[in-house]
């Protein structure tokens, strides 16, 4: 066994950080769920700086860099703690969706508006 993070794991973190960034602006998968939209990740890269290891405490930084009419990017960077060496960066791409259809849809403005604020755009 290697004494580094398996390299895919760093993906899992990209995903456990979308969830509580939405989860932290307040607009839920289940409430996207519930207006009948669906996410897809269509597109998912990582680069690698450094290397975690078993135990190491990481802080994994997500924002949403773009918003297209119906993609929007989320942008990652993982860093090590205490020290705060970064060691991965990443992307997400992802298409919101008809939940029944799978068809792509506009964005809800509801969700631009609370990144916004969450992000600090808007007052």
């Amino acid at each position: 066994a290697q004494a580094r993070v398996f390299f895919g794991n760093y993906l899992i973190y990209f995903d456990v950080a979308i969830t509580e960034y939405m989860r932290a602006i307040g607009y839920s998968y289940k409430e996207m769920i519930d207006q009948g939209m669906d996410i897809f990740y269509v597109e998912a890269s990582c680069q690698y700086k450094g290397a975690a290891r078993f135990d190491d405490l990481l802080h994994v930084h997500a924002r949403i860099s773009r918003f297209g009419t119906t993609s929007f990017t989320f942008d990652f960077s993982i860093f090590k703690q205490p020290s705060d060496e970064l060691i991965a960066t990443g992307r997400i791409i992802i298409v919101a969706v008809d939940i029944k259809t799978e068809k792509p849809v506009y964005i809800p403005d509801e969700l631009r508006q609370a990144v916004a604020f969450f992000e600090g755009e808007s007052e």
